[in-house]
């Protein structure tokens, strides 16, 4: 009970971060102020994406980003839409709607608490980087196809496959080009890119977006279609929205919704780790926090929220030395939700596209890219595939995708280094005439490597070629790792061998690989038999030995006999 106890309170906030907080105030107040600008036309767009409207991704920031910022696992860690997110949200609304999408969010939200509470968070280290990279550039390249139908100016076409909708968008453009909002997407995407180059430090996605909605009213652009109204001020909390008879269909869009939460939040926050000296957060603290957000999130109207890989790279850029920065960051939002929703509302949909589509180029690292590329063709091949997978399915199946392709190359790559090699038999102290005789009648291998599932049949069908030979000497002091299949093959041998009238004989096996020989009989086999020996010199030994009473060898020397009895019995 106390250890359950102690295992939750670890999840909750501690002294250590009010003392953070109050080490540098005016550092992370400003580093929130800056994060808040860059995430303002962000969070607009990912709300408009998602198909909820640019309040949804307003509550969503202010509450989720709040909410991670204080119960989250990393100091500099920022929330919120994402776009990652969004791409999977746009099917979940296009088939249950928007209550779909707030029920599957607060599921996800629970599900991400019984992950942090079950210390699942430590699972992350073991997604290879090519399925990262991959994922995010398949990432980059919906949440760029997601903004056609806006930055063309035309109603977003049916459909919840994006490149479907993406050349429906295409050919009513077409039909009625809007040069309008075309001419304002790409100088919003511009001015951010350019920008980001020239004074990497300057918001220009807030300068550009104010631009462009001067511009559209200014000039009277009636084809620049704005954002609509917004409420001034964040809606109640309600349940009404939770259909519990929808459960059922709604899991599995929850369960993508929790793992792709889990994943980004985690990369997120170990790459704000590597950008800073002394930073580490703690992975299952971190689900916990994101868990609460996305339970808080749909109460308010709200989409699920991750960790935002781009706004915690603003926010540790900018000096950002706790989660104060983080909540400045909600609480400026919290304020433009409340103060200036009329203002917002102006803002042109082709704009916040504009945005969208700088954001998902600059999310493509061509460097890490290239690198992954060079590295070898197995981690190439993920990538591709991780990617493709991304853009033509969902994001999970495209992580799971990633992960088996991964696997599979990684586990033949392992077994490819497995090898059986025919050495030539050790000298030891015996004669040349000696060391000729026993090398007629023993063959000796060397098991080198891990031997398991992936590469044990192999060694089977090799050993079972063994021809000319009485006895079989297998040394096993080089065998890495071995599994239940290893063990069985092993078996396999010996027992195929002796119906053959081949002895197996072992040497150098560890202790540690004792219990999985034991648990399919394989031990006991060789142990009954006395074909386990600790050293090479003493598995020669023993094949003389059974060599001569089979009566193939003559009989050594009394005096040897003796010696090489003693030398055995000391060993054991």
């Amino acid at each position: 009970m106390n250890r359950a106890v102690r295992s939750v309170r670890s999840l909750l906030p501690a002294r250590a971060d009010l003392a953070d907080a109050r080490r540098d105030p005016r550092r992370d107040l400003l580093a929130g102020l800056t994060v808040a600008i860059v995430a303002l036309p962000l969070a607009l767009g990912f709300g408009v994406s998602s198909g909820l409207g640019a309040e949804a991704g307003l509550a969503t920031a202010v509450i989720a980003g709040a909410l991670a910022a204080v119960f989250g696992g990393s100091n500099l860690q920022v929330s919120g839409p994402t776009g990652a997110m969004t791409v999977v949200l746009v099917p979940i609304v296009g088939q249950y709607g928007a209550g779909g999408v707030l029920t599957v969010g607060l599921v996800a939200g629970v599900m991400l608490v019984a992950l942090a509470v079950l210390r699942a968070g430590k699972f992350m280290r073991y997604v290879p980087a090519p399925v990262i990279e991959g994922f995010t550039l398949g990432i980059a390249c919906v949440i760029g196809l997601q903004q056609v139908p806006n930055a063309l100016g035309v109603d977003k076409p049916d459909g919840d496959r994006v490149l479907v909708v993406t050349w429906r968008a295409a050919e009513e453009f077409a039909k009625s080009p809007n040069w309008t909002a075309v001419g304002l997407a790409v100088s919003v995407a511009l001015v951010m890119l350019v920008g980001a180059r020239w004074r990497p430090t300057v918001p220009f996605s807030i300068v550009a977006v104010i631009g462009a909605t001067l511009v559209a009213q200014l000039a009277g652009l009636d084809a620049a279609q704005p954002i609509g109204d917004l409420p001034s001020g964040l809606s109640a909390p309600s349940l009404s929205f939770l259909d519990v008879s929808a459960l059922g269909s709604l899991l599995a869009p929850a369960v993508a919704v929790a793992a792709l939460a889990a994943l980004e939040s985690l990369l997120s926050a170990s790459v704000a780790d590597g950008m800073t000296v002394g930073q580490k957060h703690d992975p299952d603290r971190e689900l916990f926090g994101q868990g609460l957000a996305n339970i808080a999130a749909p109460l308010f109207g709200g989409v699920p929220a991750t960790g935002a890989i781009a706004r915690t790279a603003v926010n540790v850029r900018t000096g950002a030395r706790s989660r104060l920065a983080s909540l400045t960051h909600a609480a400026v939002l919290a304020v433009v939700v409340f103060a200036a929703a009329p203002l917002v509302s102006r803002i042109p949909l082709a704009a916040l596209a504009g945005v969208l589509l700088a954001t998902a180029i600059r999310m493509v690292e061509v460097g890490s890219l290239k690198a992954m590329a060079k590295a070898t063709r197995s981690d190439a091949l993920t990538l591709v595939l991780t990617a493709a997978a991304t853009l033509a399915l969902d994001l999970v199946y495209a992580v799971i995708i990633g992960l088996v392709v991964a696997g599979t190359l990684a586990l033949r790559a392992v077994a490819k280094q497995a090898r059986l090699n025919q050495v030539s038999l050790d000298r030891g102290d015996h004669s040349a005439e000696e060391h000729g005789l026993l090398a007629e009648h023993i063959v000796t291998y060397c098991v080198d490597g891990p031997l398991f599932f992936a590469a044990a049949h192999r060694f089977l069908h090799e050993l079972s070629e063994v021809a000319g030979a009485h006895v079989v000497i297998l040394r096993m002091s080089r065998v890495s790792t071995m599994d239940a299949t290893g063990a069985l093959i092993l078996k396999d041998v010996v027992e195929k061998l002796d119906r053959r009238g081949i002895v197996v004989i072992t040497s150098g096996i560890r202790p540690e690989h004792r219990q999985v020989l034991d648990s399919v009989g394989a031990w006991d086999l060789l142990r009954r038999d006395d074909r386990a020996y600790a050293t090479t010199p003493e598995a020669v030994q023993g094949a003389r030995d059974h060599l001569e009473c089979a009566g193939i060898l003559p009989v050594a020397s009394p005096a040897r006999k003796v010696a090489g009895t003693v030398s055995k019995e000391a060993t054991r």
